[in-house]
């Protein structure tokens, strides 16, 4: 047959065409400020005039487009979504000018812009580029780093990076680059050299020419390359070769295709990270043979790309020996090896680096980079490079720190020299494809000689270096890969598009609506034939043919062999395109599998190539095939079929399948015309011209074959069978075997491709067929494919496997079809693979002998197709069998790869059978299994998609996994067991903080109401909802909102007496006024407290401050009273510290987690200065949430510099409070500069204020918290002692700096005790110990001794210490010191004296410390009761004093009683506030208690009339610190007893209460309610610490008091805050709800472990004493969260506003509305266990749950409609079902429990056409009488059963009776003419292999290999049986056909 028609033939339609105009083209011409600002610049002067006018403008539009042709690009690529899905679109990015345009669009959905960008200069270059951040730069992580996904715009002098995240860089370019490329790494940049950029004179090493930036903010840094020299030594150095160009670089594999200009060879290099070795080597110079090796300097790099990027043009010496200086220079970094100039010889060029004129200047540092656009003489030039001078004019000394290379390219490979000398040119486009049978190919295209060049390349099998193969030259014009279908289309020179797969030719791609190339020959020889004589001569063909048209459906490709011929006929490569038609020009943008053609008249399309299949069942096949052939001749097969499926015109989608058969059946040597079956196949496209010839019969008559052809038919037969035939008794047609089968049996064409492998083809695609088993929703392809496959089985003569499918389709099997001979001899020449069986594998058989604990051999599998075989058949090895290595290994001992490759291994693996193992954990494998098979991907979609009996086994792992899940779980495992509160927890996990959701179901919207709101108390945004489930029964809240507002003027009661005049009236309402004043002040800290971290600040508004109001409103008129009215004397400055804590309180409010910016901290500086001390103390709450970290470092010298005093305090204390614990070094200069000890000795002295002082030196301690840093720690002690200077320094309140430095001492060295390493010799705790009581001063070390040379002229001090001053600072220093270290020798120090005489000596008020910081060092010591607490005080001081109680005064002459009395209560209180410590926000019932009796004496005490000799500022005192004790032991409790006591403390505000008791009292109040309920108290050391600043105990007498302490210290408090509130939050309504936990404790020496129920929402105890918190039923789905893998989880739960999410189990209520649990729809219905059924009403299914697929089953299947007769029976089974189901919970089990019931009925109708759902009883009931079953079932009895327990053994015995009435009713004699091998009755045949699969019967072959026939009794029966692992109720129906008997046994 001629070629013509060949071509002809295979010729292959492309899909849809579309004309193609990139989208940005047409969006740039209306982006706004594209078209005017081009237009002006375009225009000519002449069409000025009139550009306003329209005809101007359209003059200048066309201007614009003339222009802007030339400049416009675009490229494509495959749409890249978020996630990684698969997205069908492409996206474009457009160039024109100054703008980028990415847009995204497919077919079908329109094109739109997704960003546009307009630069500055024109836009040289756009492209897409991942880059990769990470900290470490190492080559193997790079899979798991995190991925910056970007766009890069490259313009002359710099280049623009945009993220998708939105993150902008612009990075400035120091050379001129001529291109850039994205790599796996980053970007890579190409140098552009100018020709004149020659090294001048003294030849010297070039410079480089390719850099790469890792990230835009990295430096841009030279490359390396590594290339093999002559004596395979390899050569490192930079890449300076100005002739290598990059003409292509691919990231996977990472390699690049450079072009050498000057040898014209392309090479390529792979591109990797450099390794440390190689940086060294060019980094150093190494010497080489006594001379420098030839490296370029990375410092005069630098500094030669810092003079480029000045601007000044390197321009060299023209007087230059151009040619040979260049090719010596070139010829060390060039990585091939021959010479590139033929005067100089390859040795002499390599001896550069030995030649002594060469080592001279090499290294003379800068100079050799002084190309300077003004050295033109060569006079200059010599001077210029003489080793010392330097260049004048470009720049004076560089910066030497050397630019570290990252990338190196390591040759791979260069192409042969050609020996013909033609000119060489580039290589104009290089793309990777790979074949159909993925081998990959490299090709290039060279223009110039119309040659597309492939290299096959492939990793080697350690995958770490890629090996070239040869190259391969195919004609071309033009080329581009079609990745979607691993092809490439080239374009002939002749204009013909031919697709070609890897070499292999496929055929032409037709182009509807293109014209053909027409037939006029370019040359004048004569046509062999005209088309039609050459179509009309099938003669030569080989194989006999009906008729021509047949070989038009099955075209065969042109072999291999032949394709010679093809290229050759002259008549093909004279067919040119005429002149007139357009012709395809060149092919561009491949993505996918969508191309553009460009048309030589400029115009272009888009046009799809179709792929090789798109029904699901023949991608299967096809790969299944593919994956055993070899690869030659898979790809043959591959490239026939493509061929025949996309014919022009080619077939529907329906018929795919059916072609697909048929050129199957072709390939392996079938005459598929003879074959009924096929012939039948509906091709369904009559209109398709490749199958119409076929179809077209010569007489429209009709004839007989026509109505045997019915008869014949699939459909006929069923019709045969069908109900209604039996109904109207019709009678069978006698149908006549066609003629034509009768006359010839068929024979096999052995010649064909495929005919050897028909045995493996037949293997492989049977694993299809047990592939789609495992998938319900593949029945229809089963059907299709087990008719192929029965026709196989019967031309191989595999018995068994016929067995095997008539068991499985008796209807579709039955009939003798016709069978094709295949001879002996040919049978010889087929190739059986190893890995073919005899008898037929099958995965239900397999799953079954596995439940029944038998031996099952490994099942074989294909890995890409079998992916659910493999997974079924692993799971139930790990889940039945117990073996948990069935996942962990890939080469699994379960199954058996098939492959194409014959391999030793697989005839061994077969001997390695396995057996049932016992294992322990079985709930572990639940787990296991789980977690498991979401690694793998498998989703809840794939569950459903298995057969329920196949998918039992991982449900019931499912239901074990969600009864008792771990915490932890990834979100995937957590949806795939059905646990939405779970996974919906992992997902809010995954979310960065403040993205959540979760502030959304917190935060109460609260209405704006009534006008009594219209100022703010600034407690508006706590959470109403949360706070009314914590404190349901009262109005508490509303309480403390009503004690702690500082924003309404107070009411001014005082009653005017007749004897007052009304001007004392005036002043005495003032007076009051002033009292109440105090207690206002003190207000706002503990509003901080109780509004803490309660408020996600908007953004774009300033945060809400509300006033501090000092006003009052007097009754009965309501006056207004002031301050200002200058009746009375008013403090001056009387609120500064008020509003700064006011500011504090405000600022306390913003949550940690709140998105806030240092824009957003300026903003909100208030424009008055009177609030500036508010806006100070928001700056220091800022730093104690985190915030300030944020504040950029200028503004922060902006407020220090302002001088402010309280701005620096908040300012410095905030700062440190963020960087707590770090040694930040910035912020210890910053605070330095405030601490004059910190300062050299011979600095200026500042003048800081004292209080600023105060704050550095506790922000001191703040950074250098717990480090026991020993610069620090020196200072701090010797500034506890500081002494007065000699003028006025440091004189006043030098108590509270003394203090604070010892706080910060204690904080420096916390908790170290007395391994203080390295400052043994600073004797810390003695130098504490002088300073606490006193003695000579010692000799002042250290660098200050000058500074206090002289004693103060003011203050008298003498030589010894002033224990009043140091004191308390060194208490509380040696306290946090030894906190926790039980360190009994130090404790003593911290006694109360026991003799009255040492009693005189201390103040009482230190007594309080020393008793604190001594129980605190004996922390295990201390006791929650008042025995303990009295154990503190001395022997004397109890035997004489006072108790709290009594009310007469013992009289005493040597006592002083005074002195006794006040130490006895300060001891007390020193004793109680460490209790406070000890329990703070453990909310211990003991300590509690005590401190509650403590508190009640000492308010008894104060109004007894003992009062007086304690004194009443010292009982206040004490009482305030027992307040305080309890409101820290009951933190966050909002305990009622304490809320009263603070109330009470709260309504006394004359008399002896100052401020500073106010200040106590509402800290108290404050901490009872902290964070509204949210917050507790740790008892960390840290947190210890900053309590110990905060409640420090001694309170300032007024509001401006900072003697003592600095107040601004009291709200260090935050430091010790932590979340502890657990809000369970209903995870369908989305609301707070109550839960029961169970709280499980650690054991400790106190206690053993123990267990708590606790109602949540509630406080949890401190994390590091729970070993678990477990959620409890009976209500809610059960959660644990197991404490003792790490804490981790539950405090990020905690700290995202403790929501831990919670499911509602069926039909229960929740606490809310149900408290008792009496309403629950299980507590009535179980109580009837036995009517459960009936007591059912399908209406209240709603209560038990919210599926709606379960609510609409229950609607419209258990509803009882009118007249149901039979249908009540069927309502009532789905009604309890449905009922099972839910209360069960599983109701995903509902599915299998209708399908069983099913399948149950349409057997007992006989019915059943295919035995699936058998085989799936069948595994039900195999599985739950597993063993591994009945193990776990020992194991929890308490589990409700998971499928009913009554509902299968009705099911079995319904399945029984019917099988048995079906023997009795004849189907014996059937069963017997089986067993014998007989020919059945057609009608019992579905019956028959109902019976076979569920009695698991043999086949009659292994029957009769058993030697059943000559048995004589029913025993020996049993033994032969033993061995076919028959079961015993089977074998009771078959012994007496076997024993010879016909009557059957069954009873």
């Amino acid at each position: 047959m001629s070629n013509i028609y060949e071509e002809k033939v295979t010729m292959i339609a492309a899909g849809d065409l579309q004309e193609f105009v990139p989208f940005g083209r047409d969006h740039c011409k209306h982006h706004p400020n594209a078209l005017n600002l081009q237009l002006r610049q375009l225009q000519p002067a002449s069409e000025l005039w009139s550009s306003d006018g329209a005809a101007g403008l359209v003059g200048s539009l066309q201007e614009v487009t003339i222009h802007e042709k030339q400049k416009e690009s675009w490229h494509l690529r495959k749409g890249v979504s978020d996630v990684g899905e698969e997205v069908e679109y492409d996206e474009e990015l457009y160039v024109a000018g100054n703008m980028v345009i990415w847009s995204k669009g497919s077919k079908s959905q329109a094109s739109a812009v997704y960003k546009a960008f307009t630069v500055d200069s024109p836009v040289l270059q756009a492209l897409w580029c991942d880059f990769i951040i990470s900290q470490d730069k190492s080559e193997k992580d790079d899979s798991s780093n995190e991925v910056e996904k970007c766009i890069c715009i490259l313009q002359s002098s710099c280049i623009n990076v945009h993220s998708m995240e939105g993150k902008d860089y612009i990075a400035s370019l120091p050379f001129q680059v001529a291109n850039v490329w994205p790599t796996k790494y980053g970007l890579l940049f190409e140098r552009s050299s100018s020709a004149h950029e020659v090294p001048p004179s003294p030849p010297r090493e070039p410079l480089p020419t390719m850099f790469s930036m890792l990230h835009p903010l990295d430096e841009i840094t030279p490359l390396v390359c590594k290339s093999g020299g002559l004596f395979g030594t390899s050569k490192v150095q930079y890449v300076a070769d100005s002739a290598m160009k990059i003409v292509f670089l691919s990231a996977d594999p990472s390699i690049i295709m450079t072009y050498d200009a000057v040898q014209g060879l392309h090479s390529l290099w792979i591109l990797r990270r450099v390794k440390p070795e190689e940086q060294n080597v060019v980094l150093k110079f190494s010497e080489q043979g006594g001379t420098p090796q030839h490296v370029a300097t990375s410092s005069s790099l630098t500094a030669h790309l810092r003079s480029f990027s000045k601007g000044d043009s390197p321009v060299a010496s023209p007087f230059q020996n151009y040619s040979s200086i260049h090719s010596q220079s070139r010829s060390t970094s060039s990585p091939s090896l021959h010479s590139r100039s033929p005067s100089i010889s390859n040795m002499a060029a390599l001896s550069r680096s030995h030649s002594p004129a060469l080592g001279v200047h090499s290294f003379s540092g800068v100079q050799r980079f002084n190309f300077s656009s003004h050295n033109q003489s060569p006079k200059r030039q010599s001077v210029s490079h003489s080793p010392n001078s330097t260049s004048n004019d470009s720049f004076l000394t560089p910066e030497m720190e050397p630019i570290v290379p990252e990338l190196c390219i390591d040759h791979l490979w260069t192409e042969t020299i050609t020996s013909t000398r033609e000119k060489s040119s580039p290589a104009s486009k290089v793309f990777i494809t790979s074949d159909l049978c993925g081998q990959k190919f490299l090709c290039f295209l060279v223009e110039s000689q119309l040659q597309l060049r492939c290299i096959k390349f492939q990793e080697s099998n350690d995958k770490t270096q890629l090996i070239f193969g040869s190259v391969t030259n195919l004609q071309a014009k033009d080329a581009a890969p079609v990745e979607k279908i691993d092809t490439m289309l080239v374009l002939e020179g002749n204009g013909n598009l031919v697709l070609y797969t890897g070499l292999v030719r496929v055929g032409k791609v037709f182009i509807p609506g293109l014209p053909v190339p027409s037939l006029s020959m370019s040359n004048t020889m004569p046509r062999p034939s005209t088309p039609l004589d050459s179509i009309s001569t099938p003669k030569p063909l080989s194989k006999p043919l009906g008729s021509l048209d047949e070989v038009v459906l099955l075209s065969p490709v042109p072999e291999l062999r032949d394709s010679s011929k093809l290229h050759d006929s002259p008549y093909i490569d004279d067919c040119t395109f005429q002149q007139l038609g357009s012709y395809i020009h060149s092919v561009r943008d491949p993505v996918h599998n969508r191309v553009t053609l460009e048309l030589s008249n400029g115009s272009m399309v888009r046009i799809t190539i179709p792929e090789i299949a798109t029904s699901e069942l023949v991608k299967k096949c096809l790969q299944a095939v593919k994956s055993i052939l070899p690869r030659e001749i898979a790809v043959q097969m591959l490239v026939k079929w493509y061929n025949v499926h996309n014919a022009p015109g080619g077939p529907s989608y329906h018929s795919e399948w059916n072609i697909f058969i048929t050129c199957l059946m072709n390939m392996m040597g079938y005459n598929t015309d003879r074959l009924a079956w096929i012939r039948n196949l509906d091709f369904e496209g009559s209109l398709s011209p490749v199958i119409a010839p076929k179809k077209a019969r010569p007489s429209d008559t009709g004839s007989d074959e026509d109505w045997e052809y019915l008869l014949n038919s699939d459909y006929h037969q069923n019709v045969e069978s069908h109900l209604l035939s039996r109904a109207l008794h019709l009678n069978p047609l006698e149908v006549s075997l066609m003629k034509e089968d009768v006359l010839h049996n068929l024979t096999l064409d052995s010649s064909t491709l495929l005919f050897t492998h028909i045995p493996a083809i037949f293997f492989v695609l049977h694993l299809v067929y047990e592939e789609l088993k495992l998938n319900s929703l593949m029945g229809e392809g089963i059907r299709s494919l087990v008719v192929l496959l029965v026709q196989l089985a019967r031309d191989l003569q595999l018995e068994p496997y016929l067995d095997y499918y008539y068991r499985d389709y008796p209807t579709l099997v039955k009939t003798p079809r016709q069978t094709c001979i295949i001879d002996q001899a040919q049978i010889g020449l087929m190739h059986h693979p190893s890995f073919f069986t005899p008898e037929p594998p099958s995965i239900y058989q397999w799953l079954s002998s596995c439940l029944k604990g038998e031996e099952a051999s490994p099942f074989p599998y294909l890995s890409g197709v079998c992916e659910r075989s493999k997974l079924i058949v692993l799971s139930v090895a790990l889940y039945i069998l117990g073996d948990e290595r069935a996942v962990s290994n890939e080469a699994s001992q379960y199954l058996s790869r098939v492959t194409s490759a014959p391999k030793k291994s697989q005839m061994d693996q077969n001997d390695n059978r396995f057996s049932f193992r016992h294992s322990t954990a079985v709930n572990s494998l639940a787990e296991k299994l789980v977690l498991w098979m979401t690694n793998v991907g498998f989703t809840l979609r794939d569950l459903e998609s298995l057969p329920f009996g196949v998918a039992l086994p991982i449900r019931d792992a499912i239901y074990h996994c969600r009864e008792q899940p771990a915490s932890d779980w990834p979100e995937a495992v957590c949806l795939l067991i059905g646990r939405q509160d779970l996974s919906k927890q992992a997902c809010e996990g995954n979310l960065p903080k403040g993205k959540s959701s979760v502030a959304q179901v917190l935060s109460s919207d609260v209405p704006s109401g009534t006008e009594a709101e219209e100022e703010d108390d600034g407690m508006n945004d706590m959470n109403q909802e949360v706070m009314s489930l914590i404190w349901s029964e009262d109005l508490r809240v509303q309480e403390v909102r009503r004690l702690l507002q500082s924003a309404h003027p107070v009411r001014v009661n005082v009653v005017q007496l007749p004897e007052v005049n009304d001007h004392e009236y005036i002043e005495e309402k003032e007076n009051r006024l002033l009292q109440l004043c105090q207690r206002t002040m003190a207000l706002p800290l503990g509003r901080g407290m109780f509004t803490l971290f309660s408020y996600h600040p908007v953004p774009t508004e300033p945060l809400p401050v509300p006033k501090l109001n000092l006003t009052g409103r007097a009754p009965p008129r309501n006056t207004t009273v002031d301050l200002n009215s200058g009746n009375i004397d008013v403090p001056p400055n009387m609120a500064c510290w008020a509003s700064f804590h006011n500011g504090v309180a405000a600022g306390l409010k913003i949550a940690p987690a709140s998105q806030i910016d240092s824009a957003w901290i300026v903003y909100n500086k208030p424009k008055n200065a009177e609030l500036a001390n508010e806006y100070a103390g928001f700056l220091m709450a800022l730093g104690l949430n985190g915030h300030l970290t944020k504040l950029a470092t200028l503004n922060i010298h902006d407020y220090l510099t302002k001088g402010h005093e309280m701005t620096s305090i908040g300012l410095l204390l905030g700062v440190s409070a963020a960087k707590l614990g770090t040694m930040d070094m910035s912020i210890t200069r910053l605070l330095s500069i405030h601490i004059p000890a910190l300062l050299p000795p011979t600095s200026t002295e500042l003048d800081v204020p004292h209080n600023v002082q105060v704050a550095a030196v506790i922000g001191i301690g703040l950074v250098y918290q717990g480090t026991a840093h020993r610069h620090t720690a020196e200072v701090l002690l010797a500034e506890i002692g500081r002494p007065p200077g000699p003028e006025m320094e440091y004189c006043t309140d030098r108590e509270s700096y003394s203090l604070a430095a010892g706080l910060a001492l204690g904080m420096v060295c916390l908790g170290h005790g007395s391994n203080l390493i390295g400052m043994s010799d600073l004797n810390v705790p003695e130098q504490l110990y002088q300073y606490m009581v006193g003695g000579h001063r010692r000799f002042q070390a250290g660098m200050h001794r000058e500074k206090h040379k002289s004693p103060s002229y003011q203050i008298k001090e003498g030589d010894t210490i002033n224990v009043d001053v140091t004191c308390p600072g060194a208490t509380l220093a040696l306290a946090m010191i030894y906190l926790k270290t039980n360190n009994r020798s130090i404790a003593d120090w911290l006694r109360a004296p026991d003799t009255m005489y040492l009693l005189d000596f201390v103040k009482p008020e230190f007594l309080l410390l020393r008793t604190l910081a001594r129980c605190l060092i004996l922390w295990d010591d201390i006791l929650p009761n008042s025995k303990w607490v009295d154990s503190n005080v001395p022997q004397i001081i109890r035997e004489n004093s006072i108790s709290l109680n009594e009310t007469e005064i013992p009289s005493s002459e040597d006592l002083n009683l005074e002195t006794l009395a006040q130490a006895h209560v300060y001891i007390i209180a020193g004793a109680c506030l460490s209790l406070g410590f000890r329990f703070a926000g453990s909310e211990n019932l003991a300590a509690f208690n005590c401190l509650y009796k403590f508190a009640k004496d000492f308010m008894k005490c104060l109004s007894a009339p003992t009062a007086s000799v304690t004194g009443h500022y010292n009982l206040e005192t004490c009482l305030s610190v027992v307040l305080l004790s309890l409101a820290m032991v009951m933190a966050g409790s909002g305990n009622l007893k304490v809320l009263q006591l603070c109330r009470f403390m709260h309504k006394k505000t004359g008399g002896e209460m100052n401020y500073g008791f106010h200040l106590a009292h509402h800290m108290a109040l404050g901490l009872l309610f902290l964070g509204g309920g949210r917050y507790s108290l740790s008892t960390s050391n840290s947190s210890i610490a900053a309590l110990l600043c905060a409640l420090y105990p001694h309170f300032p007498v007024h509001s401006t008091d900072n003697r003592y302490h600095l107040q601004a210290l009291r709200h260090l408090y935050v430091l010790a805050a932590e979340p502890r509130l657990l809000v369970p939050v209903d995870v369908d309504t989305n609301t707070p709800c109550y839960a029961l936990l169970e709280v499980t404790y650690k054991g400790t020496q106190w206690y053993e472990e123990t267990t708590e129920e606790l109602m949540a929402p509630t406080l949890l105890p401190e994390l590091h004493l729970l070993k678990q918190i477990k959620v409890k039923g009976p209500r809610y789905w059960e959660l644990l969260i197991d404490l003792s893998k790490g804490i981790h989880h539950l405090k990020a739960i905690l700290s995202k506003d403790g929501v831990l999410y919670v499911k509602l189990r069926a039909g229960q209520l929740s606490y809310k509305e149900d408290p008792m649990g009496w309403q629950s729809l299980l507590a009535q219905t179980v109580t009837h266990r036995n009517s459960e059924a009936r007591a059912f009403k399908p209406e209240a299914i709603s209560a038990f749950t919210s599926d709606p697929a379960l609510l609409s089953f229950a609607e419209y299947f258990c509803k009882p409609t009118v007249n149901l007769g039979q249908k009540q029976e069927i309502l009532d089974l789905f009604s309890s079902i449905l009922y099972e189901c839910v209360t069960q919970e599983n109701p995903e089990m509902l599915p299998a429990y209708i399908a069983i019931d099913q399948a149950v009925r349409r057997l007992e109708r006989r019915e059943m056409s295919e035995t699936f759902e058998l085989w799936q009883i069948k595994l039900v009931l195999e599985f739950f009488s597993s063993r591994s079953h009945q193990e776990r079932m020992h194991k929890i009895p308490s589990r409700g059963l998971f499928m009913n327990s009554e509902f299968l053994p009705v099911m079995k015995c319904t399945i029984d009776n019917a099988l048995d009435q079906w023997l009795q009713a004849g189907g014996d004699v059937c069963l017997h003419s089986y067993l014998s091998g007989q020919p059945t009755e057609e009608s019992h045949l579905s019956m028959l292999a109902c019976f076979l699969i569920y009695h698991s019967v043999p086949t009659p072959g292994q029957l009769s290999a058993g030697g059943l026939e000559g048995s004589m009794s029913f025993s020996e029966l049993l033994l032969k049986f033993k061995q076919l692992k028959m079961p015993v109720r089977a074998l009771l129906r078959l012994a007496p056909l076997l024993l010879g008997s016909p009557q059957s046994m069954v009873l």
